[in-house]
């Protein structure tokens, strides 16, 4: 039993009237009032399994963050207010003090607010509720992407994997690529200007093939992406065409990019959001009535993103 049937299985009860959204895209959506809905999202990281055990205070605290404003990023919403729910094996102050600073300054780049929390002892994890807002029926879903519509991906994809394997071999990991495992850029930015642009999204957390995926398991629909259009670091395509690894990019996780759908009616509005902002994103593929997901070009291996269980 993987996670997600875990959750199916055992935790997919049945919502009040005002959860517009519950269990199954990246944010639960409330609905507050008229105008407005709640969006909230909740991770837990542990050491030794969401970053190494000599991980610095200080970019524990930010991606403890940032994966959850990644996450509010791919529901479209504006970022609000947050809980930390903190175990410590013991308090240590030039920690906690490093874990603070750090934790607040990404918080107040973003003006989210920390509002309450917990602190226990045990092993060392860090457990993150974010809440945001997003306009009434304006939530980017993992469910509504249409055949025709053109996928894309923000920045690039797999630095944070390549950086994890390096580490894994004794191996020194560049400045870029290790900044892109222990601080990944949230893009709310991104993702507040979707709602009017794109049919479907998601945050790639878990690797892109799987994360895709849940897009196409939960629109019903197929894709095709080419592999050659996924957009590569220098650094990373070398080492892509050293070894043909592809399961790297499609299945190694950690990028906190946005994947999304663009219907071909609203491409001038998404050039025109690029070149008024200065964001890069690729299109990799389309949407079909497949129902599979293809991938073009001189990879067949299958790949197995992470799973929890």
């Amino acid at each position: 039993m993987n996670e997600f049937s875990l959750i199916e299985t055992y935790f997919n009860w049945d919502s009040s009237n005002l959860v517009n959204l519950g269990i199954g895209d990246d944010c639960a959506v409330i609905d507050i009032d008229a105008n407005y809905q709640l969006v909230t999202s909740v991770d837990t990281l542990i050491e030794g399994v969401h970053f190494p055990s000599n991980t610095s205070a200080s970019d524990i605290a930010y991606k403890a963050l940032a994966v959850n404003l990644s996450d509010l990023a791919a529901m479209g919403a504006r970022a609000k207010y947050l809980t930390l729910a903190l175990t410590l094996p013991n308090t240590n102050k030039k920690w906690l003090s490093q874990f603070s600073t750090s934790l607040k300054s990404l918080a107040d780049e973003f003006g989210i607010v920390l509002v309450g929390g917990d602190t226990t002892r045990g092993a060392l994890s860090i457990t993150i509720n974010v809440t945001g807002v997003v306009e009434k029926n304006k939530a980017l879903l993992r469910s509504s992407a249409q055949v025709g519509d053109l996928i894309f991906v923000s920045n690039t994809i797999g630095d944070a994997a390549y950086a994890w394997k390096q580490l894994q071999n004794n191996q020194a990991p560049s400045e870029h690529v290790i900044n892109q495992f222990n601080r990944p850029k949230p893009q709310l930015f991104l993702g507040r200007q979707l709602p009017d642009i794109a049919n479907a999204c998601i945050d790639i957390s878990d690797g892109l093939e799987q994360d895709l995926t849940h897009i196409l398991t939960r629109s019903n629909v197929g894709a095709s992406i080419n592999l050659d259009d996924i957009p590569l670091t220098n650094e990373v395509k070398a080492y892509i065409k050293k070894t043909n690894d592809w399961c790297l990019i499609l299945a190694g996780g950690d990028d906190y990019e946005l994947c999304f759908t663009v219907p071909v009616k609203n491409m001038n509005l998404l050039k025109a959001l690029q070149n008024k902002n200065n964001i890069t994103v690729t299109q990799i593929g389309i949407i079909n009535d497949s129902m599979v997901l293809t991938k073009i070009g001189s990879f067949d291996r299958p790949c197995c993103s992470y799973q929890h269980f």
